[in-house]
């Protein structure tokens, strides 16, 4: 079942070093890699830019490839918009960003939180799933965290927090 991916753009455009150069053409980057991820996964996916210093009076919605684009409306700030849509659709989606303030409220809705930089490593991957970030991420997924000798049970079985976001992982 495809899962409703609400990505903070610009949060997602800073961890990956895109708004270093010209703003546009990495927003234009983003929006083209996205509507890849889109057709390899078939997520629906909403992408948020902020609008609150300079943008119009009223929210913007457009529709690119596929992409759900939203500008914030001036006053309001892209975190604003994503708390809302994660209300809005609850378990049924997954947000993308590394804001804590927008994680937490993401998590208390019932949406799954995925990490800026996270989803960086799974967007920029090869379709093929054969790159290096893949290896990576299975590497960092099998480390189990150091265990109190007291504890009982398999030491090498990871903690049921942990196996659950790696199973929640791979549906990205």
């Amino acid at each position: 079942m495809p899962i409703h991916l609400i990505i903070d753009g610009y949060n997602l455009m800073g961890r990956t070093g895109s708004l270093s150069g010209h703003i546009e053409s990495g927003r234009e980057t983003l929006l083209h890699a996205l509507a890849a991820y889109r057709h390899r996964k078939n997520h629906v996916i909403t992408v948020v830019f902020d609008g609150w210093q300079q943008g119009q009076p009223t929210e913007q919605l457009e529709h690119r490839a596929g992409l759900s684009v939203i500008y914030s409306k001036r006053g309001e700030r892209a975190d604003q918009v994503i708390q809302r849509l994660a209300r809005e659709y609850g378990a049924d989606c997954a947000v993308v960003s590394s804001d804590q303030e927008v994680a937490r409220s993401a998590k208390v809705c019932g949406a799954f939180v995925l990490g800026a930089q996270e989803f960086a490593m799974k967007l920029w991957a090869s379709p093929s799933g054969g790159g290096m970030v893949h290896k990576e991420l299975d590497m960092q997924e099998k480390e189990a965290p150091p265990r109190d000798p007291k504890k009982k049970g398999n030491p090498r079985k990871l903690p049921k927090a942990l196996r659950q976001r790696s199973r929640q992982l791979k549906r990205f």
